[in-house]
């Protein structure tokens, strides 16, 4: 730990051209396969689009809500509503229950409230960077794994 938060980390790391190979091979085996990470960013590129964030939290708040109540609520079309839905469900955000002609959505598991979960509630923290550490590896991550085990 370091008593000054504005402290560089250089006691702990050094770094130089062609890195510490030790530091990056331990680093680089916790990344995950390829494949992982590619739809994890398929995942969070979803999550760039404000009419499926919408379509989100209308499912994160009402539970299971049908096609043209979430069209009602969010300010879309039916068939735009639909096609978010589609590329939601592709991805297994959200899962789909019909009865009959009607289709009812929900957020396909906890893992999917708790990722909006911690997204809204970053948000709400946001306003204070300085008190973010950049310099030590995070332990939430960690925890949240996990969590989610």
């Amino acid at each position: 730990m370091f008593s000054n938060p504005g402290q560089k980390a250089d006691a702990l790391h050094t770094c130089a051209p062609g890195g510490n190979p030790d530091r990056i091979a331990a680093l680089t085996r916790t990344l995950p396969p390829e494949s992982t990470v590619e739809e994890l960013a398929s995942v969070f590129g979803l999550l760039g689009d404000p009419g499926r964030v919408r379509l989100l939290i209308t499912l994160l708040e009402g539970g299971e809500v049908c096609v043209h109540d979430l069209a009602a609520v969010t300010g879309q079309s039916e068939s735009g509503v639909s096609h978010a839905l589609r590329l939601l469900r592709a991805h297994r955000v959200v899962v789909v229950r019909r009865s009959g002609r009607l289709a009812f959505y929900r957020l396909a598991d906890g893992h999917v409230r708790l990722l909006l979960d911690v997204a809204l509630t970053h948000l709400g923290h946001a306003p204070a960077p300085r008190a973010v550490r950049t310099d030590e590896p995070s332990s939430a991550a960690a925890e949240i794994r996990e969590a989610l085990a």
